[in-house]
């Protein structure tokens, strides 16, 4: 139930050609407490609930549970949601032995792409793609859980 995971900004669009799957995710947020998140996701035509426990020193690991909700349910409950919303589509990108989740954001996060690879250790090897910018593991700013309170488009410096 921990998450290894980095995080990364795009530079370029080339992902897309090599993209397994693309999927959209629409998500809202129960609790954006710092020590815990609450997810509802839409993704596709399924529901999910998540927790999020608080990041460790590095921001790469942290605890997460996730279990498949009844999708009317997921719809219910995001208009309970707080204030912001996560409109995204995810595209699925193999390189190397690895999986990286592509997120190209719209509405007021529209302009903002980021990759995340899930590892299965902080230190573990991993192919970088072209396409890979900047990482932004472990900065709030680009929790999706932030995203929904604090959009891209009222970013200062971008």
């Amino acid at each position: 139930m921990i998450e290894i995971e980095r995080k990364f900004l795009v530079v370029s669009e080339d992902y897309k050609t090599n993209a397994n799957t693309k999927t959209r995710i629409v998500q809202g947020f129960l609790n954006t407490n710092p020590e815990r998140t609450v997810r509802i996701r839409i993704k596709g035509d399924k529901g999910f609930i998540t927790v999020k426990g608080k990041g460790n020193k590095t921001g790469v690991s942290r605890f997460e549970w996730e279990k498949e909700i009844d999708l009317t349910e997921a719809e219910q409950l995001l208009k309970i949601a707080e204030p912001g919303s996560i409109d995204k589509i995810r595209y699925e990108v193999k390189v190397g032995n690895h999986v990286f989740e592509v997120d190209e954001f719209f509405g007021d996060n529209k302009g903002l792409i980021i990759a995340e690879v899930e590892l299965s250790s902080e230190d573990e090897i991993f192919k970088k793609p072209e396409w890979l910018g900047q990482e932004v593991s472990g900065i709030t700013k680009y929790y999706n859980s932030q995203l929904s309170k604090v959009p891209f488009k009222n970013w200062v410096e971008k």
